[in-house]
């Protein structure tokens, strides 16, 4: 009996000491400082290290609690849901349109881009495909992709960045290796036929390819796809293709919000951190290519070497590039023909 009780009051303390460590926890101190950093689909596992890193600094150097915050989503879904109020204090966004579309929305000051070194863009990535274990339908290189029977993912471009990478690598492909716009067009027409479906963003697509098991090949960022094939348990593989375009995501402070809530110092601190050594090894650890020559030659073997076209291969600039292919009636929407039901 003695024995028995024993046992029943250890069986009750246990539970109300872990309920008393959550409540501690959820009753802990606030933070003295709170952002908000709205970033795009495939970098979650990214800010997740980056911001771990940065509170335990900051803290260390200041004695103040930092508390970053995370929203993630599709790139022009989330410029979007800034320019609607979101109160993020940075953005970190996957595409050069989505993040000057807040300066002329007036949240960002038009000097955005020299405010940080390399204009504004602490890594650089690229577009590459993931295919399922053993690559059973040979997916080499682009013109692969448009084979009789071959399933597609890819976002929409209209949402996401990764989609407006997808379809600018599709159609400099083309162009980088001497085919005209005509022949371009026609190739991209043809790509888009093999789409089944478009996800809002580069995650949602990921989740189509490598959990639902729909499509032959998935194409999305490379930090997105070693992540997913290091998920898979050995059912997916990354293919390089020989050529693809080379994406530059920037990085600013939204100056509208960081000046009405006091967070400018810290904000431009966790951003000028990026261009830091430590935390270029992060953005390696995490297959983003640093900026950084030395970093990137250290981790050379995470980054096979590939042609990377940039986007004046094939536009005067991203803005150019945005305003051609993805604006109203532009070629996207020209392209595009939904799948009827």
């Amino acid at each position: 009996m003695r024995t028995a009780l024993l046992i029943l009051g250890f069986c009750i303390l246990v539970p109300a000491v872990a309920a008393g460590l959550i409540a501690y926890d959820a009753l802990r101190e606030p933070a003295d400082i709170t952002f908000l950093n709205a970033s795009n689909d495939p970098t979650r596992e990214l800010w997740r290290a980056v911001n771990r890193k940065f509170i335990a600094e900051y803290a260390a150097e200041t004695g103040l609690r930092v508390e970053i915050r995370q929203s993630h989503g599709g790139s022009a879904s989330q410029a979007r849901a800034i320019l609607d109020g979101l109160q993020a204090d940075v953005a970190t966004l996957g595409f050069w349109f989505d993040t000057d579309m807040l300066r002329r929305g007036g949240l960002v000051a038009a000097d955005w881009e020299s405010r940080l070194p390399h204009r504004a863009c602490p890594y650089h990535s690229t577009i590459v495909f993931v295919v399922r274990r053993g690559n059973p339908k040979n997916i080499r290189d682009w013109p692969d992709l448009v084979r009789d029977g071959m399933r597609v993912i890819t976002p929409n471009p209209k949402t996401s960045g990764n989609g407006k990478l997808a379809f600018l690598a599709a159609w400099g492909t083309i162009r980088c290796r001497g085919g005209t716009d005509d022949e371009a067009r026609e190739f991209v027409r043809e790509f888009y036929s093999h789409v089944p479906v478009m996800d809002t963003g580069a995650r949602g697509a990921t989740t189509t390819f490598a959990q639902n098991g729909i499509g032959d090949v998935h194409l999305t960022w490379e930090n997105e796809a070693r992540l997913e094939v290091s998920e898979s348990g050995g059912a997916l593989e990354v293919v390089y293709p020989p050529i693809s375009i080379l994406a530059e995501p920037p990085v600013t402070v939204i100056d509208s919000v960081v000046d009405r809530r006091g967070t400018r110092a810290v904000a431009e601190r966790y951003l000028l951190r990026l261009f830091d050594r430590p935390y270029q090894e992060l953005l390696a650890e995490n297959h983003l290519r640093p900026i950084d020559p030395e970093i990137l030659a250290k981790y050379a073997d995470r980054f096979p070497q590939i042609e990377l076209f940039p986007i004046t291969r094939i536009a005067a600039g991203w803005g150019a590039a945005q305003d051609r292919f993805f604006s109203l009636g532009g070629e996207f929407d020209q392209l595009y023909l939904p799948k009827q039901k």
